[in-house]
This record gives structure tokens, sequence and C-alpha cells, in this order.
């Protein structure tokens, strides 16, 4: 008998208020070990926030968030959650061009986010070799000293999922990964993700359907705050609310 998966990350209940505003409203939902899951839904309807919300960004005002099946996230600065192994991609490549490919990917190798680390310590042989096999995994080895000025778009977004990656986290959250690519980089960001559950869940909110339908294992469509379906994507889109505040309107760009 194969062993059930168990949660990587359990929402229970939160919500979340700004003043007299309230964000979120109740979301629960719960995401497996080595699960690709996506985050749809309208703008403005709290993708972003419940991602924040888990890196210590956002402080939730009702509820739980769980993670790894023990530690409590609500009162934790983000810097806490990022080294147990939460890591999160902003919608905007966020790279140093101040440094190398190779640099970059080693600084994030190091787990220890200075300049110090990589300039004066050296990376053990084991966290070499990783280095390595991350900047292979995202097709920049050809480039590694080259400086992230020089990529293409697409390539800064390989780029920082490698840094994120070269961390080695358990949960790994990106907003909108494929914003402004191309089909051809979007199908490799697509095979990027589906080796890369391998190694590590990942939640992703996004408004590319045909990506969210090659790529997730389940989505959670949010609209005005609360959770209007789960499931996976076939199954959602024949939800008829779902048509009507998202998918009706081709998703949102």
């Amino acid at each position: 008998m194969l062993a059930e998966s168990k949660p990587i990350l359990s929402i229970e209940d939160i919500s979340i208020k700004f003043g007299d505003f309230t964000a979120i409203k109740n979301v629960s939902t719960t995401v497996n070990e080595n699960e690709v899951r996506f985050f749809i839904g309208p703008n403005g309807a709290g993708k972003t926030t419940i991602l924040d919300a888990i890196c210590g960004k956002n402080k939730i005002s009702d509820g739980r968030i769980i993670f790894d099946g023990e530690h409590e996230l609500s009162d934790l600065k983000e810097h806490v959650i990022a080294n147990m192994g939460v890591g999160r991609k902003f919608q905007a490549p966020s790279v140093f061009n101040g440094i190398t490919i190779e640099e970059n990917i080693e600084l994030a190798t190091a787990r220890k986010h200075s300049i110090y680390s990589t300039t004066f310590l050296r990376l053990s042989k084991e966290k070499r070799d990783y280095m390595n096999y991350v900047l292979e995994f995202i097709g920049l080895q050809d480039k590694r000293f080259d400086y992230p000025t020089r990529l293409s778009h697409g390539e800064k977004q390989w780029l920082e999922i490698g840094m994120l990656l070269a961390a080695r986290p358990k949960l790994m959250l990106l907003d909108e990964p494929v914003a402004g690519m191309g089909r051809k980089e979007t199908d490799k960001t697509a095979e990027l993700l589906h080796k890369i559950k391998k190694e590590c869940s990942i939640i992703v909110v996004e408004h590319d359907m045909q990506f969210a339908k090659e790529v997730s294992d389940s989505v959670t469509v949010f609209h005005e705050g609360e959770v209007l379906d789960e499931g996976t994507m076939d199954s959602v889109q024949q939800n008829q609310k779902v048509i009507d505040v998202y998918l009706g309107r081709g998703g949102e760009k």
C-alpha cells in the first residue's frame, strides 16, 4: 500500500484584516508534500495576500497556519520562516545584478544572506556540487560567469527560481512566475516546476490558465477573499460560479 501524502501546509480558518477591511475571510486549505497547488481567481481575490501571510509579511487576524505539521507561522518573522524552509519569489525578479549568476546561486546555497558568506567563506564540496546541479538544472551553466543584466526576462525568472531551489526549501511560493514570458519560455518553466515538485511542494499564484492546467496537481479558486472552489483544474472549470466570476472572462491578464 502506498503511503498517503502528509500536509506540508495547513491553513486553518484564517482571516486577514487591514483596518476595517477584511481581505481574507475564513480561508482553509491543505497543501501536501510534493504537490503543486495553484491559487487562481480575479485580481483582488486575495491570492497574493495569502502568500504574504504564509511567509510572514502579512499578519493574520484569526485562525492558524501550520507548516510541516508542527510550526505555527502566525507570529514568526519573515527570516525565521524562510530559514525553516519556506522560499518566496515575487512577480518581479529580485536577483543581485552586481554579482555573477554563479555568485547569485552561491549566495543562496550558502543560506547566509550576506556578501561576506560568499566572499570569505568557502562552500563545502556538497554545497558546491549542489550549486553546480542547480545551474545546470535551470539551464544557465554556460552563462554562470555573466551578470544577470545580460539575461532575458525568462532567464532572470529561472535564475531566481534556481536561487530558491539552492536554499533547499520544503515549500516554494511563486507569484506569477510566467508573467511576461512567451509560450516557449512558459513551457520550459512548466518543465522546471514538474521536476522541482520531486524535491519540495509549490504554491503558484497565476493567471495563465493553460500553464495552470499543465502544471497544477490541484487549484484553489479565490473570490473576494474567500475560497470559491477547490479541486483539479478540470473540475473547477465545470463550476458555474467559477465560470461566472473568473473563467468566463478568460482569466485576468
